[in-house]
């Protein structure tokens, strides 16, 4: 059995982790019989979510869980593709992974008003003597790796500019497409619609978000995977806004 090590669901998202979604989506995509678990963080091998137990084997961080469930199950989620289709498919990953997802991690954490609505209640569980002292240790490693990546070094609306490049350029592959594949989900889109799923929720406005609302296409594609793999209780972002407004 496959346990995959989760947060649990915050902002109307199945995780507020859209590494997470990605994984449990491409385990969905495969077939796989798994469950979750929202208690392994402490024990997580890098120190990140999400991350695997498949019969006591772990497995951390999303690509070479990826990697795994595809080696040792006989599956490819892209084997409908050439192989230049993949090395696009790999390109688009790394434009969602390494560029937009900095912009969202920096518009919950880095813009105050949206800290205080969302990533603060992470530590609600944190003793109330400790509470604020864990809150801005954490707030301080994001702060320290935005501005390691270099996106921290921006402002909000110069980030707004940044994913809008994306996420144009996002809108113009994608298409009139369903997914980025064609006719049918492949791996890329896994990483694709977590992460759009996480921009998207209205529980966080900023230029990020609004920068997004201006691609109909994508919106309409993040509805149409999150949809497919999940269930309405399960992913459900306008209730999540109502409940932190």
């Amino acid at each position: 059995m496959i346990t995959l090590y989760v947060f649990g669901p915050h902002f109307g998202l199945p995780d507020p982790s859209h590494f997470v979604m990605k994984t449990e989506i491409q385990l969905k995509m495969a077939g796989l019989t798994y469950q979750k678990d929202a208690t392994g963080f402490p024990s997580a091998p890098k120190g990140k979510l999400p991350y695997i137990d498949d019969d006591g084997e772990k497995i951390a961080d999303s690509t070479f869980i990826r990697a795994h469930i595809e080696r040792k199950y006989g599956i490819d989620l892209d084997a409908a593709l050439s192989p230049r289709e993949r090395a696009e498919a790999w390109a688009i990953e790394r434009l969602f992974e390494d560029h937009l997802g900095w912009t969202m991690a920096y518009t919950r954490w880095l813009i105050p008003e949206n800290f205080a609505r969302g990533p603060a209640h992470f530590f609600d569980h944190v003793p109330p003597a400790m509470r604020e002292t864990v809150k801005s240790d954490a707030l301080t490693k994001v702060k320290t790796a935005q501005w390691g990546h270099g996106m921290g070094r921006h402002s909000p609306n110069e980030v707004g500019e940044l994913a809008e490049l994306s996420l144009s350029a996002l809108s113009a592959l994608l298409g009139e497409r369903d997914f980025l594949g064609g006719e049918r989900p492949i791996g890329v889109d896994a990483t694709a619609a977590a992460t759009l799923a996480a921009v998207l929720t209205p529980a966080f406005n900023s230029p990020v978000y609004r920068a997004a609302q201006r691609h109909p296409n994508l919106i309409a594609y993040t509805d149409r995977v999150m949809r497919r793999f999940y269930t309405a209780a399960e992913y459900q972002p306008a209730e999540a806004e109502k409940a932190m407004a």
